[in-house]
């Protein structure tokens, strides 16, 4: 879709829907102009979102849903026509699931959500004499940065999939030892790995437990006596070189990718699981 030259979305109080939606426009085409107003010009010429009763609007019965029941607001039906895109479609489906709904949610429910409530308080106060359109673009740099931020994230993962699919082949056991710090998490969505082993970025390595989908629970948790110890007292209960491990027991931290493998497989151990002769 090619975006116009300008732009029409309501005027009054934004909310975090109408600023994202702006935000995406403009990553897309920068130099777009954007009007802020109650009533659309019979000529208007450009796209017009969350006011207006079109395409990108959502205040209107049948209201458009998800499969999974979530509502559409301005920014989510921008984003299925847009987001592919930019990120691809896995990605943007990701981004869907994981930002986009709950805004869109927010928008059509009240639903609490943080980042909602943070973008509600750039509008002027009650007897502020700020003037809104003002504030409305304060709020959108700072929604662009984020949403930026989101799709660079997107893309970083796109471009890492590849080194952890190939880290995912040459797995024993479960574990999955990448060659450097890379994005992994839905790179190993729905498969069977347990653990990531990887370089940390504090140095030594770093193991990872890989958390069930369905459950969002560490598929097999480092043994209950290391989580939250001290490491002179992790390093005599564990018989390794660990320096840390979560009092979740979702990672450990070690001085050696050997000893950060074999606390994976002494995990193993304690829940049951088989361990292959090294």
């Amino acid at each position: 879709m090619k975006i116009p030259a300008n732009g029409f979305t309501h005027a009054g109080k934004f909310h975090a829907d109408d600023v994202f939606a702006t935000a995406l426009l403009q990553i897309l085409r920068p130099d777009i102009k954007i009007t802020r107003g109650f009533v659309v010009p019979d000529d208007f010429d450009g796209i017009v979102y969350d006011v207006g009763f079109g395409m990108f609007d959502h205040h209107q019965e049948p209201r458009e849903c998800r499969p999974n029941g979530v509502p559409y607001a301005a920014l989510g039906l921008l984003w299925r026509v847009l987001g592919p895109g930019l990120v691809g479609e896995r990605q943007a489906r990701l981004i869907d699931e994981n930002f986009i709904q709950p805004l869109d949610l927010n928008d059509n429910t009240g639903e609490q959500n943080s980042l909602c409530d943070a973008i509600g308080f750039f509008n002027p106060v009650w007897d502020s004499k700020e003037d809104q359109d003002t504030c409305f673009f304060k709020a959108v740099a700072v929604a662009k940065q984020i949403l930026e931020n989101q799709i660079a994230s997107a893309n970083a993962v796109n471009r890492a999939d590849e080194k952890v699919q190939q880290a995912y082949k040459n797995s024993r056991d479960g574990i999955v030892v990448l060659p450097c710090y890379l994005p992994w998490k839905n790179g190993l969505y729905k498969t069977d790995a347990l653990f990531v082993v990887y370089p940390s970025q504090r140095g030594g390595y770093s193991a990872q437990c890989v958390t069930d989908y369905k459950t969002r629970r560490s598929k097999v948790p480092f043994p209950p006596a290391w989580g939250g110890q001290p490491e002179e007292i992790l390093r005599e209960k564990s018989g390794l070189a660990l320096k840390f491990c979560h009092p979740s027991r979702f990672l450990v931290t070690a001085e050696t990718k050997a000893d950060a493998i074999e606390a994976c497989r002494r995990a193993l151990r304690a829940a049951g699981r088989p361990v292959s002769a090294q």
